[in-house]
């Protein structure tokens, strides 16, 4: 009876994608000139320390992985922080792991910013709960309609010129453009490991990489971008380009399969 107790009750754990602590997001609000996120309600972003220094964002996609950016040249001296909202603040019940191996896209081009996208194991496994949760993945081949209104979350600065990051996490809804819209804006530096989202008044900005874009459907967060470039003043009148998460999933799927 135990067992089977103990069964059902694992089968009735939420699965990814799905948060306790509802998100309030109001239609277009920035990282830059930012909205506070509701503490809590987006509880598979992480931020990359150094020295307690935030340096780039993360999303955890299971207990022992992390997806962030190739561009953030995460090394296993770096620390992964969960549940965290307010950086300022001593009193929130954070998780700091340790690294044990990073895996960096291996078609990855520093030049082009092609396949910015690297998978950070953790030493020890996270634990879940109300402000530490996971994000599902997009899936291979998974296609998007221009305008549809995703979400991204960051740290990033506010100002492109500001002197400091903001200490609670920012949050702003930005619409996807198809890659041939975004041609328009950065030619032919859009590569099809890319997706952009944005140029309608927000925009993310330094710090932000390796974050989350995600998009929801049918009740379920997915990670559709990872925070990676942009334009150098965080111009919230050209969109922010991402890694795109369907195109890059076959190696993100590899490397956890055999990791």
């Amino acid at each position: 009876w135990r067992f089977l107790w103990l069964l059902v009750d694992s089968l009735s754990l939420p699965g990814c994608g799905v948060q306790e602590i509802q998100p309030i997001i109001s239609g277009y609000a920035r990282i830059v000139n930012g909205e506070e996120a509701v503490p809590g309600s987006w509880p598979w972003q992480v931020s990359l320390q150094t020295n307690s220094w935030h340096f780039c964002g993360g999303s955890l996609v299971s207990e022992r992985w992390v997806v962030t950016a190739a561009h953030c040249g995460v090394t296993t001296s770096n620390v992964v922080v969960l549940g965290e909202h307010d950086r300022s603040s001593s009193k929130e019940n954070v998780q700091k792991l340790a690294i044990q191996q990073v895996f960096t896209h291996p078609q990855y081009n520093s030049n082009t910013i092609n396949n910015d996208i690297a998978l950070i194991k953790l030493a020890t496994a996270a634990e879940l709960g109300s402000t530490v949760a996971l994000v599902c993945l997009a899936a291979t081949g998974e296609q998007y309609r221009s305008g549809q209104l995703c979400v991204t979350t960051g740290w990033g600065k506010t100002r492109y010129n500001a002197l400091s990051t903001p200490s609670k996490l920012q949050q702003t809804a930005l619409p996807l453009l198809t890659n041939e819209e975004c041609k328009n804006y950065w030619s032919s530096n859009i590569l099809d490991s890319m997706i952009c989202a944005g140029a309608a008044g927000s925009s993310s900005c330094m710090g932000d990489s390796g974050g989350p874009l995600v998009c929801q459907e049918d009740g379920v967060w997915r990670l559709v971008g990872v925070v990676s470039w942009g334009s150098s003043r965080c111009a919230t009148t050209s969109p922010g380009v991402y890694a795109r998460v369907s195109l890059l999933r076959a190696w993100v799927n590899g490397i956890m399969a055999n990791n």
